[in-house]
């Protein structure tokens, strides 16, 4: 296996799309194949889910970070705990609005002070969903609209038992929030 530094990697060089054939449009996701042509000119075909992207929130306080216990059927968990996130999946919103809107749906919260935490492709070897994972400090109380089949528990976190709830968590985003707020806390 070829190894490459991360410094050496060239960002400049793009994968070109030749053509793209639906396979199967659903109500929230695409399953279309795609040919590519690599930038050393060979050609490869995948299938792929393609995803309108989401976003999720990082939402902490000085005594709690606030995540949410929700059924995923997909995974056959019964209460997946996970920070609150969301589908860009409203026309014209963008992935701020729609993480206020998000965590006032899910945690009862809004927030002002919002920041970008960071951005991540969640399986990237099958699926165009990007993560933007923002930020959310300066929370009071809120009322959202949530969906109709939502069962939804908001959990609050302590902020000291970050590191030990880590491994009972399986959701990779809140993974990711949850160590980045545990690097920032401790300085």
């Amino acid at each position: 296996m070829a190894q490459t530094a991360v410094s050496s990697v060239r960002l400049d060089v793009r994968i070109h799309l030749i053509e793209r054939k639906p396979l199967h449009e659903g109500k929230h996701v695409d399953f279309v194949a795609k040919r590519y042509r690599r930038a050393d000119g060979t050609e490869v075909e995948r299938e792929v889910v393609e995803h309108p992207g989401s976003v999720a929130v990082l939402a902490y306080d000085e005594e709690f970070a606030y995540l949410v216990a929700q059924p995923r059927e997909a995974v056959e968990e019964d209460e997946l705990l996970e920070i609150p996130a969301g589908t860009l999946d409203v026309e014209g919103e963008s992935e701020l609005e729609c993480a206020q809107r998000e965590l006032a749906e899910e945690a009862e919260l809004r927030a002002e002070s919002w920041s970008l935490l960071h951005v991540i492709y969640p399986s990237p070897g099958f699926l165009t969903e990007k993560v933007t994972i923002f930020e959310a400090t300066g929370l009071s109380p809120a009322t959202g609209e949530r969906d109709d089949d939502e069962e939804i528990e908001i959990v609050r976190l302590p902020l000291a038992e970050i590191e030990q709830a880590l491994p009972e968590i399986r959701d990779a985003t809140t993974v990711i929030a949850l160590l980045r707020l545990k690097e920032r806390l401790q300085g």
